[in-house]
């Protein structure tokens, strides 16, 4: 049998519990789960790891075959010199249709001027203010095509937008224009009517978002932002905004969460915040990926969703 150590929060546990040995169960994987000081690390197979759980420091865990991470992004546990083992990211069916929900609704408050209607309560019947395009005549562009990235696109095209997708390597997806490179992401930002931003945090994508790139957008374009806080320069999207350069600006994710109380964002009238809740592992659905993972390496079978250290995801 083997020992497989659930390394995320202790109040995490509960809902976790169940879901993980029924999958593992389904998954034909004899294995006994094991909390943090229950076992000697020496003795651990597998790790489902959490970057806010309590391993840190993977040098005791000499018989681990793998750390499958809980988390779609993997920013926090990729550079640990102590790890050794093959990590996973997690794909989740659950957390992208949480992420494809969340950005379709924002995507469509936008295009349709939601925020605007919403706040009419003066008793003024403005009709002659016009009415949206249609989704076909509304340039949407996604910045990073991963599985996250390329199922939000997919969605947005299929309600009819008219949507290119940007990624560092070259991609090709049915019904969605794909560019890549330094002169592909000028060319994308320079027709992007409502940007959402996907890219994983790496050094190439850190600051991504700055002074220079935010001119690029046509004057009053929206961002959507449920990748990575450290995407976007701060200082820069907030002078965009005063500037009138970024109409409005929703974003989910930021280089300190919780957000601090003080930070310009909770105030300002043109950003809408949200706390990190655009998508998340889903018990159900992230045990299956993890008793996956684990059937097929116990098989001798390649692992689903193994990170490349050198691209850092």
């Amino acid at each position: 049998m083997i020992r497989v150590l659930f390394a995320d929060r202790a109040e995490n546990w509960p809902r976790y519990k169940a879901p993980l040995a029924h999958a593992l169960a389904q998954a034909g994987v004899r294995a006994e789960i094991v909390l943090p000081d229950a076992a000697a690390p020496d003795s651990i197979d597998y790790i489902v790891y959490s970057p806010m759980g309590p391993v840190q420091d993977f040098t005791p865990f000499t018989r681990a075959k793998a750390v499958l991470n809980l988390w779609a992004g993997v920013e926090r546990v990729v550079g640990n010199k102590t790890l050794t083992q093959p990590l996973c990211r997690m794909v989740d069916d659950g957390l992208e249709r949480g992420m494809v929900e969340y950005v379709t609704g924002h995507v469509l408050r936008y295009h349709l001027g939601l925020d605007a209607t919403l706040a009419q309560q003066d008793g003024i019947w403005r009709h002659d203010d016009g009415v949206p395009p249609l989704a076909r005549n509304r340039r949407v562009v996604m910045l990073g095509l991963g599985a996250l990235g390329a199922a939000c696109a997919q969605s947005l095209s299929g309600l009819g937008f008219d949507v290119t997708g940007w990624s560092r390597s070259p991609k090709q997806i049915t019904g969605i224009t794909c560019l890549d490179g330094a002169a592909g992401l000028r060319q994308a930002l320079s027709h992007a009517e409502i940007l959402v931003s996907l890219l994983p945090d790496t050094p190439e994508t850190s600051n991504l978002l700055n002074a220079q790139t935010l001119a690029l957008l046509p004057k009053g374009a929206a961002i959507i932002n449920p990748g990575r806080g450290t995407l976007i320069d701060d200082a820069a999207l907030l002078a965009a905004l005063d500037a009138g350069q970024i109409g409005h600006a929703t974003l989910d994710v930021f280089r300190v969460e919780p957000l601090p109380p003080a930070h310009p964002y909770w105030a300002h009238p043109r950003v809408t915040v949200t706390p990190h809740i655009a998508a998340e592992s889903r018990a159900e659905t992230a045990a299956q990926v993890v008793a996956e993972n684990i059937r097929r390496s116990e098989a001798g079978e390649a692992l689903l969703y193994l990170v490349d250290r050198a691209r850092g995801y």
